[in-house]
């Protein structure tokens, strides 16, 4: 036992050695830090509303182990910004400021950021900025700049709207974060150009009647509230299920969208059973895009589609059961990017969840139902239930019928997905870019659907989704193909 004792001590020695050499700090101002990023940028952010979490790294490549005197914010609280230095956070009660960072040679630490800017009283953004400040043993002071635009915005929780109001959100946002709820016998319209922000788990739920009021030149924009990015490439906004969407319930009637534009939301607009001798929904150039749910689902109801865009959704874009719809010049294209099994672009029944709704009307005029899968266009009946549809001069990405009744199918192209050289799926349109989650759903210059539809009474085909004049000879789906100009 007393020989092995030195032997033990000895080896806590060699040990102690090498741990005191490869742990040595020095305050050399030779000696400095490196920082994966000298600048953290936030994108442009609501005031009042706290951001997502930024982090940067923080080496040590000197040589020696290095001691900050300080870790501080160099405007303390002023600025909203929330610093947390490798476990430790910066916050008043240790005056936004820490004493207690070593980083050894080779050794690295992380930093995490959030901010939740102050109102700045200005009509536009407003450049919010401080410095995390590294002050060495050395007395060598390294700085990282934190930064990010805010603008001032109005912000509710619950908006209840009990009479007839009219909202403008033009010149300052408005943010919902919990619902904006239209009560039986109210009217909410919303003024061209209004854009309103929802939280995740807000939407808009209309007992009353909601009028959305856009222009060609103003849509009215409803979309989540977050405008920074998810990856450098990807902003939020381009991301599904970032706010609830629109629901009409059972009392609700008479509901107009026009030159609306509904995107990122879990169901963009559902529409509840009701009364099918009144109007449910009245929907003209309006955009239903990028949903976790569906894009427009209906039961048993009354609607009316024109120059509408409804595209990439988890479940199917466009679901009518039962009642009647009107659908003329849709572009309805069902290429969501997040899960290879969606839905499909247009599904029509005659029942929902062995629940019967008679199918009384379901005419489609000029429109463009396409997407990737094979046969993306689903009518599904209970044969003892009434079941009456029709479309005429549409473009349909199915199969053909083996047994085609023409007063069904009128001067309908259906797509013949197994010729590769045929324009069909995302070769009609300008970009499907499911990498960057970028879609434009205008028309390419090859599409089969110029010039292809038929002129519609009443002026249904005078004018485009975009307000843009259509020609002598219009063509399929809401968007006109405008020629270059030579």
């Amino acid at each position: 036992m007393k020989k092995i004792i030195p032997i033990i001590f000895s080896i806590l020695a060699v040990a102690f050695c090498a741990c005191t050499d490869d742990d040595s700090f020095s305050a050399s101002r030779a000696n400095v830090l490196t920082f994966s990023s000298d600048t953290i940028t936030f994108d442009t952010l609501f005031s009042r509303v706290p951001t997502a979490t930024r982090t940067f790294w923080v080496y040590n490549h000197s040589g020696d182990g290095i001691r900050c005197a300080s870790v501080r914010l160099e405007n303390g609280n002023q600025t909203g910004f929330r610093v947390n230095v490798d476990g430790i956070y910066l916050g008043s009660s240790q005056g936004y400021q820490t004493n207690e960072i070593e980083i050894r040679d080779k050794d690295s630490i992380r930093v995490f950021v959030e901010l939740t800017s102050p109102n700045t009283n200005a009509a536009t953004p407003q450049l919010i900025e401080d410095n995390l400040v590294f002050t060495l043993e050395s007395g060598v002071e390294q700085h990282v700049n934190l930064r990010g635009y805010s603008w001032d915005a109005d912000i509710y929780g619950l908006l209840e709207i009990h009479n007839d109001t009219t909202i403008s959100a033009v010149n300052k946002p408005l943010i919902i974060q919990q619902e904006l709820r239209v009560d039986s016998g109210a009217t909410l319209t919303v003024a061209p150009g209004s854009t309103i922000y929802f939280g995740q788990k807000a939407g808009i739920n209309v007992y009353g009647r909601l009028i959305a009021n856009g222009s060609a030149d103003a849509n009215v924009t409803f979309r989540g509230d977050r405008i920074d990015h998810m990856f450098d490439y990807l902003p939020y906004d381009r991301v599904p299920g970032q706010w609830q969407g629109i629901h009409f319930y059972e009392s609700s009637y008479e509901n107009s969208l026009s030159y609306t534009d509904i995107h990122s939301a879990y169901n963009g607009v559902v529409c509840d059973s009701s009364n099918v001798q009144r109007l449910k929904l009245q929907a003209y150039n309006t955009t239903i895009h990028n949903c976790q749910g569906y894009g427009l689902v209906e039961t048993n109801s009354v609607v009316d589609l024109w120059n509408c865009q409804i595209t990439n959704t988890l479940n199917d874009c466009a679901a009518f059961f039962g009642g009647g719809a009107m659908l003329r010049h849709c572009t309805i294209a069902q290429f969501y990017p997040f899960d290879s099994n969606r839905g499909v672009a247009l599904r029509f029944a005659n029942y929902r969840d062995e629940k019967n709704y008679p199918l009384y009307q379901f005419d489609v005029y000029n429109s463009l139902v396409t997407g990737y899968a094979d046969d993306v266009v689903m009518g599904d009946f209970h044969d003892d239930v009434d079941a009456a549809y029709m479309f005429s001069h549409c473009i349909l990405r199915k199969i053909k019928p083996d047994t085609l009744n023409e007063k069904q199918f009128n001067h309908v192209v259906f797509e013949n997905v197994e010729d590769t050289a045929a324009i069909t799926g995302e070769k009609h349109f300008k970009d499907i870019d499911a990498d960057q989650q970028y879609y434009d759903f205008h028309l390419d210059s090859l599409s089969t659907a110029i010039d292809s539809a038929i002129v519609l009474p009443n002026g249904y085909s005078a004018t485009d989704r975009d307000g843009r004049h259509r020609d002598a000879r219009p063509d399929i789906g809401c968007y006109e193909y405008i020629k270059p100009a030579n």
